[in-house]
């Protein structure tokens, strides 16, 4: 992560160099491809006109559950994105919510974000995380204050606990984490409250729904069609609730595939995520304009049938190694291994393509070196996965 000089330093002038796998779009190279006009970069949402004219849907909004918030269906997921005009060209075709945190893009996202709202942050909501081991005051206090820094902002809309499953949902109940985030809040600087959950999402969003505080305002999922049953239900009684839910990993794992030919699966799958009126919005992450645009389009448009065949063909050809991180594997391994984090990081590195991120999120997994000891993996899966296979070829690609 850049310290906060250095992030000055190249905010006075600088634009990010793009991310490590080289694919970098400098001011001028973006102006010059002709998606977005310099008036609409200069004067942020005024540049929706320019955009609309280009065939931008107009924007659809639901509310963010009590937070009361009038938020964008098809929001900006941040995580991958590491040059700030595709995210202020997102912007300014009207998505008004950006979704980043502490640890993204290896600590450079908030950056990017801050570079991109500059002149329009009053326009819109800005969602962050607090790192994933903070869990006492000063670590939080921290964080937040840290995240402004880089945001370049006075305050954070939704901030919210990263990365909660069965061995650390508690950490929603410290009381010093509770009381670190109310004093933010009566700062000013932190609005609304939230956690994050990638695996046993079922159980995590439960423990929120059914606390008797209702002190989060908002929690984010993995949702997808192939997402469990239970955590679509979870869902559910999180919006009758009061709390907005919003939607990440909408993509189920990004996958390229030549059996579809030349058709992309990805809108039918933000299509299907946007159907249920239980979810707020979603928050695909996009990292080109091209994905930018392909994602805006779905604004207000229902499932065809024609949709329901492309996802119905694109499941059929990820069941084999799509995990949908429901984390029931990890009881029936000796170790305690966490396959589903493991399995994560293949998601990152074969589906989304993006290998720091796989690496970064497969070192999490502190027993994994145990993997190699075993003679036998006596792990199963409930959806048929072959566990020892991807446990394999995940310590390959990343030990």
């Amino acid at each position: 992560m850049c310290t906060p000089g250095e992030g000055i330093e190249r905010r006075k002038g600088e634009t990010m160099k793009g991310s490590e796998s080289g694919n970098g779009l400098n001011r001028r190279q973006f102006l010059k491809a002709g998606i977005v006009s310099a008036a609409g970069v200069a004067t942020g949402l005024g540049g929706i006109g320019d955009l609309m004219a280009q065939g931008a849907p107009a924007p659809t909004f639901r509310t963010l559950g009590r937070t009361g918030l009038k938020v964008t269906t098809v929001s900006f997921g941040a995580m991958l994105t590491p040059e700030y005009e595709v995210i202020r060209a997102g912007l300014d075709m009207g998505i008004n919510y950006v979704d980043t945190a502490r640890r993204y893009l290896n600590g450079k996202s908030e950056d990017v974000v801050g570079m991109a709202v500059k002149g329009i942050r009053d326009k819109l909501y800005i969602a962050t995380k607090t790192k994933p081991a903070s869990n006492t005051r000063d670590e939080i206090v921290k964080d937040v204050e840290t995240s402004l820094t880089e945001l370049q902002t006075d305050h954070i809309d939704v901030i919210q606990l990263h990365n909660l499953d069965n061995t650390n949902k508690q950490r929603a109940f410290i009381p010093e984490v509770r009381e670190a985030l109310l004093k933010l809040r009566q700062q000013g600087k932190a609005r609304f409250f939230g956690v994050t959950t990638h695996t046993n999402q079922a159980d995590v969003v439960n423990a929120i729904v059914d606390d008797p505080d209702k002190f989060f305002d908002t929690v984010l999922v993995g949702y997808n069609f192939k997402t469990d049953p239970a955590v679509k239900k979870a869902i559910g009684r999180a919006a009758k609730a009061g709390i907005g839910v919003i939607a990440m990993k909408t993509q189920a794992g990004g996958y390229k595939t030549d059996e579809l030919g030349p058709i992309s699966p990805h809108q039918a799958a933000l299509k299907w995520v946007l159907q249920d009126p239980n979810v707020t919005n979603g928050i695909p992450g996009m990292k080109t304009l091209a994905q930018v645009k392909e994602m805006i389009a779905v604004m207000g448009m229902k499932v065809s049938r024609a949709d329901e065949r492309v996802l119905e063909r694109y499941s059929e050809v990820i069941d084999p190694y799509y995990c949908r991180l429901c984390g029931e594997c990890e009881g029936t391994c000796p170790n305690g291994v966490r396959i589903s984090i493991i399995n994560r990081s293949l998601m990152y590195a074969e589906g989304y393509g993006e290998y720091g991120l796989a690496k970064a999120t497969y070192n999490e997994v502190q027993a994994a070196s145990l993997c190699a000891s075993c003679p036998e993996c006596v792990a199963r899966c409930v959806n048929g996965l072959d566990i020892a296979e991807k446990v394999s070829r995940a310590r390959g690609m990343f030990a």
